[in-house]
């Protein structure tokens, strides 16, 4: 079947429907929502059998889905409508929803309905749910709705019909934070509501700001308002009742973009008194294996983060057990460099040589762990570096349904390091590894595996797949070869070294490194710019519109399959 993905931008359920719908036979194209005419263009060249639009933000043209089938995935339960679905749903408690599938129709979302699935609601933020709920409900949806086209059916429903009600897009004012008169618990409601976008409006002093990645701080209290502490890049912020913990925040105006609460707020905050809070990074053993957990928001990760996450695995590998499992946040594993922090700095450039080099000393540190086998659980998506900081690991479990984007080149030609041009060859070959960095495709599991980048499957559900992970990582450790692994492992370190030592690769990313942030070139400058601020794009790139690509996309697209 020829599906367009019809999208505002190419976000973690359009890559997870592209990943699917191609392995599973489809002929998958993309077009980004940019314009009516680009739209009706994209639709008159690829002549798709059904549209599906996972991410949009205004209406599909009517003469597009008169002419072809639209199906417009909605995060609602059925009979709900607007486009605040998620965060009304966040904001009012509701213990149960849903995702339904909706063709395209004058009045929005009150089309005929093809497929709907439900779901309990978590407490966690709008972005931890959209990217694991709902995108595996908006999955089953399309999937049983391909299955009633090719068998001929029609939708389900004749119209959006069901217990959920029309609501208006959340206002400004459903988002503010009051700390005299809300606790902290109604507080971080909004705030979960609001996360990732645009986020909860809370003013501080004289200045407002959008508050993400919050946490309840047990035990601490102050005058509502005021700052209690800091721990790392988090403040303590009390309320009525309680306190919340803030990790990020973005000034409530245009042009700005989000950043660690303390890199934000500046000296003042500095002075704050440091108080136990949200680490990073925790670990604990069991039964001869060394867990280490790490999280860093959205995977970005700071030059003082990939320390933190290199201190503690060298901490790790001071203990004598032969397992060491990394394992990364059920949101994303890790999305390499911090650009947000990069943009922030007085010199970008400067910043993002500083990053890197700490991000190569975390790699390298997992890399020569030569006593012991270091296991990667990659239970969240990752990209760019935080794929290729996973591959410095002896083995990689991946949960079903991650995404990985093992590529560099759509952040402005960014070269890139952590060692990739070591690991990547040495995993999938010359050939392949020269494919998986030019295609700038997303990558599921089994491709993955195919390839040879990922070593061990991991169940869908998080929480089956930790208990997998924890399970056949302690059975590893009570394996009777392992330790013939360790010493094959460490011969191989060895002969690699004599072969070319890391330093000498090291040494040749950072020169195409060095020239990407302070060549003539601004293009990974540029990139970042509008990554950051999330600027629209005026075009979709040619590897996901192979409509627009013509036959040389297509048979590149089909080479890696």
């Amino acid at each position: 079947m020829r599906i367009l993905l019809l999208c505002h931008s190419f976000n973690s359920l359009s890559q997870r429907l592209h990943v699917d719908l191609r392995r599973a036979g489809h002929e998958v194209s993309v077009e980004l929502d940019v314009h009516d005419d680009l739209t009706r263009e994209a639709v008159s060249l690829f002549s798709p059998d059904v549209i599906v639009a996972p991410f949009l933000k205004r209406a599909i043209p009517a003469d597009v889905w008169r002419r072809t089938l639209c199906l417009i995935v909605h995060p609602g339960i059925r009979g709900d409508k607007g486009p605040s679905a998620l965060d009304w749903a966040i904001l009012d408690g509701e213990e149960r929803w849903g995702v339904t599938l909706i063709e395209a129709r004058e009045e929005m979302d009150a089309g005929p309905v093809w497929a709907w699935r439900e779901f309990p609601m978590r407490l966690a933020r709008k972005s931890s749910i959209y990217r694991h709920e709902v995108t595996e409900a908006a999955v089953a949806c399309v999937f049983e709705t391909i299955g009633r086209l090719e068998r001929q059916e029609g939708a389900v429903m004749p119209a959006n019909w069901g217990k959920g009600r029309e609501r208006p897009a959340c206002r400004r004012a459903d988002r503010m934070l009051d700390p005299f008169t809300q606790t902290a618990e109604e507080a971080l409601r909004i705030i979960r509501a609001s996360d990732g976008d645009p986020g909860a409006l809370l003013t501080m002093g004289s200045e407002a700001f959008l508050v993400f990645d919050a946490s309840l701080a047990s035990g601490l209290s102050g005058a509502p308002g005021s700052l209690v502490g800091r721990c790392r890049q988090a403040v303590a912020v009390a309320f009525r009742q309680g306190t919340l913990w803030i990790g990020h925040l973005r000034k409530a105006e245009v042009g700005s973009f989000k950043l660690p609460a303390l890199a934000l707020l500046g000296e003042g905050a500095r002075d704050l008194p440091v108080i136990a809070g949200p680490e990073n990074c925790r670990y604990h053993e069991e039964s001869g294996v060394g867990f280490l957990d790490f999280r860093f928001y959205n995977g970005a990760m700071s030059s003082e983060d990939c320390e933190v996450l290199r201190e503690a695995v060298a901490t790790a590998k001071t203990r004598a057990l032969p397992v060491l499992v990394l394992q990364g946040d059920a949101d994303c594993w890790s999305n390499g460099i911090h650009l947000g922090l990069i943009e922030n700095a007085a010199s970008a450039a400067d910043e993002s040589w500083r990053n890197i080099n700490a991000m190569n000393d975390l790699v390298r540190e997992i890399i020569v762990s030569d006593d012991r086998l270091v296991i990667a659980a990659v239970i969240g998506n990752a990209g760019a570096g935080g794929v290729f900081l996973s591959l410095a690991a002896d083995e990689v479990w991946m949960r079903e349904g991650v995404v990985l984007n093992p590529h560099y080149k759509d952040m402005g030609n960014l070269y890139g390091s952590e060692y990739w041009t070591y690991l990547l060859p040495a995993r999938v070959g010359e050939e392949r590894a020269r494919r998986v960095t030019q295609a700038r495709l997303p990558m599921g599991i089994d491709e993955a595996v195919e390839l040879g980048l990922v070593t061990h499957r991991l169940p869908a559900d998080v929480s089956s797949a930790v208990a997998e992970l924890r399970r056949a990582a302690i059975e590893l450790a009570a394996s009777p070869n392992l330790a013939d692994r360790i010493a094959a492992k460490r011969e191989r370190r060895l002969r690699d070294e004599a072969d070319k030592p890391l330093s000498a690769y090291r040494a040749e990313e950072l020169q195409r490194m060095r020239r990407n942030f302070y060549g003539f070139d601004p293009s990974y400058h540029v990139a970042r710019h509008n990554f950051i601020r999330k600027t629209p794009k005026s075009r979709t790139p040619m590897t996901l519109a192979i409509h627009r690509a013509g036959r040389n996309g297509a048979d590149r697209r089909r080479s890696m399959t």
